[in-house]
């Protein structure tokens, strides 16, 4: 059973975190109480509850604090956003960039907002397929545009450094909706454009 968003974020959640570390040192042969590990279950807790903070948040909140009326009907793109996410069956990280546009009709956000979307939804325990959907759906159903496009590339380090140990493979996943979807063409601008 999770906890809820409260029990979470307490001095006694980074304690409970911490001693199952301390625990998992001992399992992995090291001793929890030499001078090089005696803070580290207290560092690696807050580490986690960093990398996880976007359970805290709430994408359509960020999108709904800043919609303006505006009859602006050209492509909005936010490109290059730096994203740190955390591979769910792992626990090890991703690293890369999400590109994010879409078409307004008759309202836009923040420009801002865009990329705390991206930052909510990516610290979460992850995949990379979920995260691009998540973010396509929340501006989608909370900004109403004409369409919004969303493609990600990432590394993951799980590949990278673990089983198959592939260095420089690259992920890349896209999700589409509205305009995005059935227009070729304004698909194909919004893909010269990142590649740019």
């Amino acid at each position: 059973m999770a906890y809820s968003k409260e029990e979470r974020y307490t001095g006694n959640t980074t304690e409970l975190i911490a001693s199952h570390y301390r625990e998992i040192l001992k399992l992995i042969g090291e001793d929890p109480d030499r001078e090089g590990l005696l803070k580290t279950p207290e560092r690696v807790a807050k580490a986690l509850q960093f990398l996880t903070q976007g359970y805290g948040q709430d994408g359509s909140e960020i999108i709904s604090s800043a919609i303006f009326k505006e009859e602006y009907k050209q492509m909005v793109l936010v490109k290059d956003i730096e994203l740190y996410s955390t591979c769910e069956h792992h626990i090890m990280p991703f690293i890369g960039k999400a590109h994010v546009a879409y078409i307004p009709d008759g309202y836009i956000t923040g420009l801002s907002k865009i990329a705390r979307v991206v930052e909510t939804y990516a610290r979460r325990l992850q995949v990379q397929e979920r995260l691009t959907v998540q973010i396509r759906d929340c501006i989608q159903q909370t900004l109403h545009p004409l369409g919004v496009a969303v493609v990600i590339e990432a590394a993951h380090t799980c590949m990278q450094i673990r089983g198959v140990q592939k260095a420089n493979a690259i992920t890349t996943t896209s999700a589409f909706s509205g305009v995005f979807l059935k227009d070729e063409r304004t698909r194909n601008e919004f893909l010269n454009l990142i590649k740019g």
